[in-house]
């Protein structure tokens, strides 16, 4: 059975309780590690996750908020004796910019790095990202400011998936890829430029027929969170909890 470790529900702004959206989800024999906004190497070790139990980091798109933990983990990992080699997934425009912000932090230099695999999702849908023993992982594009992907991990040992929204407006391409998921992690900023609001997340919810919605990614620093739950219930008739730090979800 996997886990999902959720490492930060913070939208961009986070505080002391609560780190920027980010989370794990591990199995039998892999660990995958979803965006990278804030050095999760903490979090990792409060959770009692090994470091390097991290085989895959997929990072959604490039915004600070999503990927500027990403140069100072890899540092962590590296001054920590990580041997074995990192595999990154990204969207083009985000690895392009990821190698930029890491040649600006001459890791080329670093001796003894271990190796890292780049690996570009395809902005289509149901974009094939990784496969392994543990996981068969999927993505779609969704609506952003800049170019994104949601993502559907299906938990190879018992078929039960999960579904994440990453940042984005409301769009088809999510409601498709999470049809049917057992959890689907849904964004809810507020109904903004490239942002959903828990009401929205709870139509998607509706619409793909989900088991569970976490809402995540939201403002932690105003947080009525009575209103955000009843939003998204007045759309969803399942169960709907708010994501929380150091929460762990068993698949």
């Amino acid at each position: 059975m996997a886990t999902i470790t959720i490492l930060g529900c913070a939208h961009s702004i986070p505080d002391a309780a609560h780190e920027l959206t980010h989370f794990a989800v591990h199995g039998k024999h892999s660990g995958i590690l979803v965006d990278c906004g804030s050095n999760p190497t903490v979090r990792l070790a409060q959770a009692g996750i090994a470091y390097d139990s991290i085989s895959d980091l997929i990072l959604t798109h490039f915004h600070p908020d999503h990927i500027s933990g990403a140069p100072l983990m890899l540092m962590n990992m590296w001054l920590l004796g990580r041997k074995q080699p990192l595999r990154i997934h990204a969207p083009a425009h985000c690895l392009q910019r990821f190698s930029q912000l890491m040649d600006a932090c001459d890791w080329r230099q670093w001796p003894g790095f271990f190796s890292v695999d780049l690996h570009e999702i395809p902005l289509n849908e149901n974009a094939p990202v990784l496969t392994n023993s543990d996981f068969t992982v999927s993505a779609s594009p969704d609506e952003h400011m800049v170019p994104v992907v949601g993502l559907h991990i299906t938990d190879e040992s018992g078929g039960r998936a999960l579904a994440y929204s990453a940042d984005t407006a409301p769009c088809a391409s999510i409601s498709r890829l999470a049809a049917g998921a057992d959890v689907l992690l849904h964004e809810a900023t507020a109904a903004t430029n490239g942002h959903s609001s828990a009401a929205q997340a709870g139509e998607v919810a509706a619409r793909a027929q989900v088991g569970t919605l976490y809402l995540i990614h939201y403002d932690v620093h105003r947080p009525d969170e009575s209103k955000l739950l009843s939003e998204a219930r007045n759309q969803f008739s399942g169960p709907v909890k708010l994501a929380r730090d150091l929460m762990r979800i068993e698949l």
